[in-house]
């Protein structure tokens, strides 16, 4: 047993959820990434005597979204407050927040890990905040670049309990987090743009312990994998410590992606060190029971909710599923198949490997996707009639489908000569020709040697330029055979 065995790593999250709104939190700055530096700013963001602030209403909306998707209570009356500190991308010296009134509290987030096990992450609070600027290192040699686009861009927090007990944990918890952002249109999950961002608060116990072990917050992790790989030196390297006899430091720590180790930036502060008082420039913003049910009505599908009818009505496997519902412009687009089809097995297939397949390699998105679903649906029960092959319909009538997908499946098989031949005394003819051809091979097939029976099918599908319908065209070789 190793001595790393003997202790549990205990592993809270902090998300911050950069929000796809057109202006910032507090004004009607825009909120875009790329613009040129120090162009999306105002007196407002700037925080200069004699400005007011004004809430940000899609930004409600946005929160109360997440707050229903996550089972979380909302809060009606909705207070602000400064949270005072100092950074350099700072204008205001100070961040205007939610302190004691977040708009979200309790709530729940539910994923699955990579043996199937699924973890439910309790969530402590999401509130409303806004963005810092962002401070540049890497371009000027000599001097640190401030850019303040970013001040003001709103964002919600997602606070969780102590919840996780290792990076992979906190690897499929983010996963979700982005597909449920982007489900609801609120965040384009964008790590590498820092649209979505994560700290992880991490401490070690000995097992079955009831006490917390001195905490670390870790920053400065640019993607989901290095959120894993901090997280699981740090652990290493807090049992290492208490191992020597030494003890954890409280602070704050930076994630160094190249060495993969955690390095300390400054002493944590506690919550005084803020020095949080009342926003006096904000009046307490209201969400009523009606607003919160017309939000409510508004709501896409979720994923979990796809998933679970996926699985339970439809009857697909875990895999299609998951597959099926990781982009939800994937699942809405078989979610309009299916409105024109019951084969959902051939529907999924369909969508996950010749759908998908066609905008992996032209680097579409599924907007730009010029077949239809219901045409989709038309191309399985041409299929599922005995009209057309699965590699007729595939190989094809697919591709001459993206090159003319306003013309109707029917007359298009017809012009590409795939419609299979079902005619029994046609096909009759053809299976007599392919057994007598090959007359030492009867009494082989006869004595046992059943796998000829692929022999003869193949040798009436080239008699038939490959239209015959193969379940057919089985059926009779097979009855053929055994007369």
């Amino acid at each position: 047993m190793s001595v790393y065995d003997k202790y549990e790593a205990v592993i809270g999250l902090e998300c911050h959820v950069q929000l796809l709104t057109k202006t910032k939190m507090y004004s009607s700055d825009a909120a875009e990434y790329g613009a040129l530096p120090n162009t999306n700013v105002s007196v407002i963001t700037l925080g200069h005597p004699g400005t007011l602030p004004k809430v940000n209403k899609r930004a409600i909306e946005f929160a109360v979204k997440l707050g229903i998707a996550t089972r979380s209570n909302i809060t009606y009356e909705n207070q602000f407050a400064r949270k005072n500190y100092f950074y350099a991308d700072l204008p205001k010296g100070y961040q205007i927040t939610q302190d004691k009134t977040p708009i979200c509290t309790g709530g729940f987030i539910s994923f699955k890990l990579k043996d199937g096990t699924e973890k439910k992450i309790n969530l402590t609070r999401i509130h409303m905040e806004e963005d810092a600027g962002k401070s540049l290192h890497d371009i000027d040699p000599h001097e640190t670049l401030i850019d303040l686009n970013r001040a003001g861009t709103p964002l919600l927090e997602i606070v969780t309990e102590p919840d996780f007990r290792s990076g992979e944990d906190a690897y499929a918890y983010l996963n979700e987090v982005r597909k449920l952002v982007r489900y609801l249109d609120i965040c384009d999950g964008n790590m590498e743009e820092g649209s979505l961002r994560c700290d992880a608060n991490i401490s070690v116990r000995i097992k079955n312990a009831k006490e917390y072990g001195k905490r670390t917050e870790v920053k400065n992790m640019n993607s989901f994998r290095n959120v894993q790989r901090a997280i699981d030196f740090e652990i290493k390297r807090q049992i290492d410590l208490i191992e020597k006899g030494e003890s954890v430091a409280m602070e704050t720590r930076s994630f160094d992606a190249v060495n993969g180790t955690t390095f300390s930036m400054r002493s944590k502060e506690s919550a005084n060190d803020y020095r949080y008082f009342p926003e006096p420039d904000l009046q307490p913003v209201m969400v009523t029971e009606e607003y919160i049910e017309s939000v409510r009505k508004n709501l896409p599908p979720l994923p979990n909710d796809l998933y679970n009818k996926y699985v339970n009505e439809l009857k697909l496997n875990d895999y299609d599923a998951s597959i099926l519902t990781d982009l939800k412009e994937i699942a809405l687009y078989f979610e309009e198949v299916i409105k024109h089809t019951k084969n959902y097995k051939a529907a999924a297939n369909w969508v996950m490997v010749n759908v998908k397949s066609f905008l992996n390699e032209n680097a579409l998105h599924i907007d730009n996707f010029p077949i239809k679903p219901k045409t989709i649906a038309n191309i399985i029960e041409l299929i599922d009639s005995g009209k057309i092959s699965h590699a007729a319909a595939s190989q094809k009538l697919f591709p001459a489908l993206i090159s003319n997908p306003d013309k109707p499946v029917n007359d298009l098989a017809t012009e590409l000569d795939i419609i299979q031949n079902s005619n029994s005394n046609e096909l009759q003819n053809l299976v007599e020709q392919a057994v007598n051809k090959f007359p030492e091979k009867i009494s082989e097939y006869k004595n046992g040697k059943v796998g000829l029976l692929g022999l003869f099918v193949g040798e009436v599908m080239k008699l038939s330029k490959g239209k015959a319908d193969p379940k057919m065209v089985n059926q009779l070789v097979k009855e053929q055979l055994e007369k």
